[in-house]
């Protein structure tokens, strides 16, 4: 029933972690088969400065048998390490890298602590044996006999293919049989390398589906990991609204040290601030429709900040500014020719001005 409910496939942050306690869709027997492949290419691309070297060292050994001095024991023996490790070193270096390559391949590089971590279940003897004979170890010795099974079911052909001659190299050339027994054992080779490749990569695929299905997770899974990492919604609700909330408080804070407030007149409100000769245009402090709108125009009844009603205007701010930015110079003229009332009504105070009394909180004008 567990099974039943793991339906959903794995989210980024389960895959992340899986990578790090070493979960990676990895076959075993690619970066072998990639290996065993390219070696073989390469024995094939020099074989024939192979047969050279080893014909003329033949040669020289057999030549310095006839001699009886340490020396040439000596000097043997340094001869055939140093030929062997020619032809032997590269080939071995050569797999290295391509081994390495293919698992890098595969899932990149990955430092997981916590596989090397010590488990002492792993050294239990009872656990080996039920892993050996489980459906697990089944699968792995299985997984080992039908790549072998095709390699010899291949060999066994080219034997049958090649009776014929097999039966009659008795009367051909030393030479000529081991021209063809290497000929044989390289197409062998090459062809095992084949089946090995392709069997690795059909095995690359059946790890990473079973990966995938080991990973799947349920709803009730998923839900729990997006209140742990991303937070439970209610909660990021509950900030959201708070954040609103000291949103409005500050632009209401704000409207009061605002120089003009625009409305139009009740639906929209917007307070904009300019100094002379410290900002180089008006900024909006504060805008808002509907309750926020009053809000606003009592904030500025309350502080003797100056109201305008100007419903164009008061439109055109609203949708073309956001609070803390300066209004676009498409509004540069709307905006001046109000600042300019403000101003030289602030600059006449004993003087009768329409629309603004001489004491008190400034009336709502109509510009």
């Amino acid at each position: 029933m567990a099974d039943a409910e793991h339906t959903e496939e794995a989210t980024p942050h389960k895959r992340a972690k899986a990578r790090e306690k070493g979960q990676i869709a990895r076959s075993r027997e690619l970066p072998t088969a990639l290996a065993l492949t390219a070696i073989v290419m390469v024995l094939d691309w020099y074989a024939k400065t192979f047969l050279v070297e080893w014909r003329s060292f033949f040669a020289q050994t057999l030549a310095m048998a006839k001699a009886s001095s340490f020396g040439n024991y000596l000097f043997m023996m340094q001869t055939t390490t140093l030929i062997t490790a020619y032809w032997v070193v590269p080939c071995l270096l050569l797999g290295v890298a391509i081994s390495v390559a293919g698992n890098v391949a595969q899932g990149g590089v990955v430092f997981a602590t916590e596989a090397l971590s010590p488990d002492f279940a792993r050294m239990s003897p009872a656990t080996n044996v039920k892993k050996i004979f489980s459906i697990g170890g089944l699968g792995n010795l299985l997984k080992s006999l039908i790549p072998m099974t095709v390699i010899a079911y291949m060999a066994f052909t080219i034997i049958v293919r090649d009776w014929n001659w097999i039966v009659l190299s008795s009367g051909v050339s030393a030479r000529a049989s081991i021209v063809w027994l290497m000929s044989r054992a390289y197409e062998i080779s090459w062809k095992s390398g084949m089946v090995f490749l392709g069997w690795s990569a059909f095995d690359y695929l059946f790890q990473r589906t079973q990966l995938s299905r080991q990973l799947r997770m349920s709803r009730q899974e998923i839900i729990q990991e997006n209140k742990d990492t991303i937070g439970n919604p209610q909660i990021k609700m509950r900030i959201r609204k708070l954040q609103r909330q000291m949103r409005r408080r500050m632009m209401i804070r704000d409207a009061a040290k605002a120089t003009v407030v625009i409305t139009n007149p009740t639906e929209y409100a917007i307070a904009l601030r300019y100094q002379p000769g410290t900002m180089p245009a008006p900024v909006m402090v504060a805008k808002g429709r509907n309750l926020l709108a009053q809000q606003i125009r009592q904030e500025a009844v309350w502080h003797n900040v100056p109201i305008v009603e100007n419903r164009p205007l008061a439109h055109a701010l609203y949708r073309a500014v956001q609070v803390g930015q300066a209004i676009p110079p498409a509004l540069y003229l709307a905006v001046a020719e109000i600042l300019a009332f403000i101003f030289r009504a602030q600059a006449a105070p004993h003087t009768a001005r329409p629309g603004v009394p001489k004491t008190g909180n400034p009336q709502r004008s109509r510009y």
